[in-house]
């Protein structure tokens, strides 16, 4: 973690929402005048789409599984050296993965292919990660240990398919078949890689839908932010207003001590209202940080001063 070169990371699966949940973060940000510097995590993936088809195939001719959750598709190495490079000098390499074709056109190349490595702009005022592996720990890499603020998007999992399902078929292309091969295949690396990280979030946003999703692979739309609820569990967090938040936010209740439930409609104000205080404080201890940088440097130029 750093004070000067601070890190929000969203994690959560593909289709759980955390892209969504950026456009938040967004307006967060700009209501603050934050100037953040936004990274996808699959910048991180070791393979272009073709190759990593290559690979699930070598991989089951040999009877194992891999998958876009696992560290045989990501570089997590790489991930915790970025973060770690952003939280010493707020500076870093990085490159985009091209999902479709509108994505893939301006850089003349293929969908599935990844842009050419490039510096981040030098002067962000803290990092924002979206994306599969933000609070990821293996027995070598700890990439959690480095984000100053970690939130997990969490849909239960019957609705966390629904929603991969409709996107990957309607937005990217693929077939049903292949995206339903995609979640049995990805099973192994999910319960080891995925489900660990919401247990080190400071804060998750569980959807729970209201609707029947007991078979999520014949459903044929995502049930709206109005059929559900959302479920918020926080963790370490000190300045959780609840009495304010229940004041706000109409039908909302306490599940538990330390778990808000309001209505899936009011997700985006109870995001508002919860996180913009946190982010307000990081603001403010950076430039107390950077402050206390220049004073400093002011004392050791005329240590009579």
């Amino acid at each position: 973690m750093s004070a000067k070169h601070p890190i929000i990371a969203v994690t959560g699966s593909s289709g759980a929402g955390t892209t969504t949940t950026t456009t938040a973060f967004k307006h967060i940000f700009r209501q603050l005048e934050i100037k953040a510097a936004l990274v996808e995590g699959d910048s991180f993936h070791r393979h272009t789409r073709a190759e990593m088809e290559v690979a699930i195939r070598k991989a089951r001719e040999e009877g194992r599984s891999i998958s876009y959750f696992g560290p045989e598709a990501n570089d997590f190495p790489a991930l915790e050296q970025f973060f770690c490079e952003y939280s010493d000098s707020g500076t870093g390499q990085i490159r985009r993965y091209l999902h479709t074709f509108d994505e893939a056109v301006p850089f003349n190349q293929m969908p599935g292919t990844f842009t050419p490595f490039q510096p981040l702009t030098q002067d962000s005022e803290l990092l924002y990660y979206e994306g599969l592996h933000g609070a990821v720990v293996t027995e070598d890499v700890d990439v959690a240990k480095h984000a100053d603020l970690l939130i997990g998007m969490v849909p239960i999992v019957n609705l966390e398919w629904i929603q991969k399902i409709v996107r990957d078929t309607n937005e990217r292309g693929h077939s049903r078949e292949k995206v339903m091969d995609s979640i049995v295949r990805s099973m192994d690396d999910y319960i080891a890689h995925m489900t660990p990280q919401f247990s080190r979030t400071h804060i998750n946003f569980q959807r729970v839908p209201t609707v029947d999703t007991s078979n999520p692979f014949s459903a044929k739309d995502i049930p709206s932010l109005d059929e559900s609820f959302v479920v918020i569990r926080f963790r370490g967090i000190q300045d959780a207003n609840f009495t304010h938040y229940l004041q706000m936010i109409q039908g909302s209740f306490m599940s538990r001590v330390n778990t808000l439930v309001v209505p899936g409609g009011k997700m985006a104000l109870a995001m508002e209202l919860i996180l913009t205080p946190l982010i307000r404080k990081i603001k403010q201890t950076r430039q107390q940080c950077l402050l206390a940088d220049q004073a400093n440097q002011l004392q050791s130029r005329d240590p009579t001063s």
